[in-house]
């Protein structure tokens, strides 16, 4: 991954040292007119926000069968079956001390393609792209058992549909906002050291809708490509996976999960952060027709 973004980032460089050169080359009016179609691709580096939600994150439980996820998961002693707590990132094991961080930071890619219209100095298009965040991050809670239990999304792959406005500078520069539409596939996978308990899975994949924004700059270095800078906040809206814990082999009438303090027979269970945003930096490349 790191010989990746080097050898991005070195790209990136080159293209831009380049520039002034480039653009010296061809100074017709032409070359600087941003009107018509293109196509093109990026490549870059992202991140998520390391906000409150995301670090205080927990995972929640629906005991009564109600749809509400308010509820103690209680061992028959009337305790609280997850007293040793939840932690941000992947259980190694069954105790909190076996807590690993995400890893939050993914190289990503796209192509592109879009139409600009240029009216004076003021320059305004749409443009559609897809490809892969490769964003995941996971939350793990610990019983009193002791087990541990993860759950984990992914970003699989990602689209979005955005307009974007801006101001072209006598020199064939651009710098724009944009904002629009995503949509991406998430993923999701669950893991627990428990093995007595069954574990059913809802909605492992989902195709979720979200908005996105930000902002990018522009410089034509020829009179039919040029090369930028675009920075991206995104959010998608997951809140559709739910783990049920059942009934084990033997039954069993102490288990937290299942024992009469548990009205429904079982409980779902599902992550109480239903926000996956994510941050990018990318190298952009554009053939413009």
């Amino acid at each position: 991954m790191k010989s990746i973004i080097k050898a991005s980032l070195g790209a990136t460089v080159a293209l831009v040292l380049s520039t002034p050169a480039l653009a010296q080359s061809d100074t017709s009016g032409a070359d600087r007119n941003w009107t018509g179609p293109y196509i093109g691709g990026s490549l870059g580096y992202g991140w998520q926000p390391n906000s409150g939600r995301d670090r205080n994150e927990t995972m929640v439980f629906d005991t009564n069968g109600d749809g509400v996820f308010d509820n103690q998961v209680t061992t028959a002693a009337g305790g609280n079956a997850f007293a040793p707590g939840f932690c941000r990132g992947n259980s190694r094991g069954s105790a909190p001390s076996s807590c690993g961080g995400d890893n939050d930071g993914k190289v990503g890619w796209s192509v592109h393609a879009g139409y600009d219209y240029q009216m004076g100095s003021i320059v305004v298009g749409g443009v559609v792209e897809g490809g892969q965040s490769n964003f995941s991050n996971s939350v793990s809670g610990f019983s009193t058992t002791p087990a541990g239990y993860t759950m984990t999304r992914k970003l699989e792959w990602d689209g979005a549909a955005r307009l974007r406005a801006g101001f072209a500078l006598p020199t064939g520069t651009l710098i724009y906002g944009t904002g629009g539409v995503a949509y991406g596939k998430i993923n999701h996978r669950f893991a627990t050291t428990n093995t007595f308990n069954t574990f059913t899975e809802s909605n492992r994949s989902d195709k979720d809708w979200g908005w996105t924004a930000g902002g990018g700059i522009e410089q034509k270095v020829a009179n039919n490509f040029s090369i930028g800078v675009l920075y991206r906040y995104t959010r998608f809206n997951d809140g559709a996976y739910v783990v049920n814990a059942g009934q084990g082999t033997p039954p069993s009438a102490t288990n937290p999960f299942v024992n009469p303090l548990t009205t429904s027979g079982s409980t779902d269970i599902t992550r109480t952060n239903q926000r996956f945003d994510n941050q990018s930096v990318r190298a952009t490349a554009s053939f413009r027709f």
